[in-house]
């Protein structure tokens, strides 16, 4: 069985938890706050999900997603990543993160920067322009007429190839724009941010994204 660790237990890490236990999957998920702090949270999610460290999270899992404040992404665990696919649901909010001039100024993306805090991991970008509300519920077979599309994008084709086998057990198209120095066209504010978009749909918004807001 695929154990997925999840470092961040926010709206978005408990939501993915969720489906991946849905989907038969296994959870180790960390927080900030320490593991005693999820008990409540595993014990509702299940005798498939197991709380534990950043640190442990990130070893226990096959792969593992991130999804913490982008202000805190430094603290991820670099060593127990090596080699590994790491899932970025981060976005660049200023407001709570403060400002970063290089994303400012168009120079680098969220999850490039996570890329290079991580070198020898393997980073795709996923989950970032969905409401966590929208992950358990708006999925549908393969084939189905606008099925919803996601982006992602990663420097490795392995990775991204990942993600797109999860999109599609979650119920959802995948769109890949290609290395992670193109994924600024799914951040916020871009036309394909938060909005509810089928493939060709999700094409056109990442095709018209301005570079810088």
């Amino acid at each position: 069985m695929t154990n997925v660790g999840i470092i961040g237990a926010g709206h978005i890490g408990q939501a993915v938890a969720r489906e991946f236990i849905k989907h038969g999957y296994t959870v180790t998920i960390a927080n900030s706050r320490g593991p005693e702090t999820l008990a409540d949270l595993v014990r509702d999610l299940g005798p498939n999900a197991t709380a534990a460290t950043a640190a442990d999270a990130a070893a226990a899992g096959d792969f593992v997603v991130v999804t913490v404040p982008l202000k805190n992404y430094t603290d991820v665990p670099v060593a127990p990543l090596a080699g590994k696919i790491v899932i970025d649901t981060n976005n660049y909010y200023f407001e709570r993160d403060g400002h970063f001039p290089d994303l400012d100024e168009g120079k680098t993306t969220v999850s490039g920067m996570l890329q290079e805090h991580l070198p020898s991991s393997k980073v795709a970008k996923g989950f970032n322009h969905i409401n966590f509300r929208e992950i358990p519920t708006d999925g549908t077979p393969a084939g189905t007429p606008n099925r919803r599309a996601l982006a992602t994008a990663s420097d490795f084709d392995d990775a991204a190839a990942l993600v797109t086998s999860i999109y599609d057990e979650f119920g959802f198209d995948t769109v890949n724009i290609g290395p992670l120095s193109e994924s600024w066209r799914v951040e916020r504010d871009r036309p394909a941010y938060v909005t509810r978009q089928n493939r060709e749909q999700l094409v056109a918004n990442l095709d018209k994204a301005p570079r810088t807001i």
